[in-house]
């Protein structure tokens, strides 16, 4: 009998938990979340605002009821994830695979969603990410899809990658542990400052934000021991348009809203990175301007307009420079 788990019944881990029960051939999918409002609404009606749950998937309040399968995959908000890993640490779960499906760093200093599980596991656990493009929205409509598995064992993205891979969304695998976790967390930012210019109309700014970001997200990939290269894959920039584009991304939603003046409401996980990558950039000397541009503006205040255009009025260099 083949099952996996997944914790967390937000949109997305309640996405892969349906994705994982229908497209994946598994007997059973056990979700796990703690109480609240979605949850309890998901266990009374069976179904969200973007899908029903099938027969062969069990939702939990106990975290004990989830943890015999071999296979975990965790969705909950990144800055979350340190106080479950620790929790986690207290059961048996030595030798099982944690697939991590969100993308983030963990403030103040930009700690990648590995480093944090196993900063606070004790036991030995294999660990793979998940990133790429994909919204939940056009899956439901049988939209297809590319994604990447990293990790630092081959056999686990092997694993990983056979586990999941359908006709729905092809899994490609990652050579770049560490910047590829980097690449997806701050294609989220990256989302926020599309946003602000579809906000200000200022559209055609964003063909130059993404010719730039890709260089300025390398290099601080460089910095922490990753290929810079890595930002041009399928964790960055190929999860542009799903991020910088389209009306379902939280991040480009927050940004278009922050410009105009209003509260979006909903969980952008790219404001949370942003100030882990600010923090850091400033400690290191990382340049790192649209992200410094960005942070003045959502975090301190600075007119919007005039920090935006100054980010793009900087000292005339060549297009293209070292990372």
């Amino acid at each position: 009998m083949s099952e996996i788990s997944v914790i967390g019944a937000g949109r997305w881990g309640t996405f892969l938990a349906w994705y994982a029960a229908n497209y994946c051939h598994m007997d059973k999918v056990r979700i796990y979340s703690k109480p609240g409002d979605d949850f309890t609404e998901l266990k009374e009606t069976r179904k969200n605002s973007y899908l029903t749950l099938s027969d062969n998937m069990s939702l939990y309040e106990n975290i004990t009821d989830i943890l015999n399968n071999d296979f975990i995959i965790i969705s909950i908000g990144s800055q979350h994830l340190r106080s479950l890993a620790k929790e986690l640490n207290g059961y048996n779960i030595a030798g099982k695979t944690f697939l991590l499906a969100m993308k983030g760093l963990e403030e103040p200093i930009a700690k990648i969603l590995s480093t944090v599980m196993r900063e606070e596991i004790s036991q030995p656990i294999h660990i793979a990410t998940l990133g790429g493009p994909g919204h939940v929205q056009d899956y439901m409509k049988k939209v297809p899809s590319c994604a990447v598995i990293d990790s630092d064992e081959e056999a686990v993205k092997e694993k990983v990658v056979k586990t999941l891979q359908s006709e729905l969304i092809r899994f490609y695998y990652g050579s770049d542990f560490i910047g590829n976790q980097i690449g997806a967390a701050l294609k989220n930012v990256i989302g926020i400052a599309a946003g602000i210019l579809d906000g200000l109309e200022w559209y055609g700014l964003k063909g130059a934000l993404m010719a730039r970001a890709p260089i300025e997200v390398g290099r601080f990939i460089k910095h922490f021991g990753g290929n810079p290269m890595t930002a041009y894959g399928l964790s960055h920039l190929g999860d542009y348009e799903a991020t910088l584009f389209s009306k379902h991304s939280h991040n480009r939603m927050f940004g278009e809203m922050f410009a105009k003046g209003e509260n979006f409401g909903k969980l952008a996980e790219g404001y949370y990175t942003l100030k882990a990558v600010k923090n850091i950039a400033d400690i290191e000397n990382i340049s790192m301007p649209i992200c410094q541009a960005l942070y003045k503006a959502v975090y301190e205040g600075a007119d919007v307009k005039q920090t935006i255009r100054a980010m793009f009025e900087r000292n005339l260099k060549q297009e293209f420079e070292h990372f």
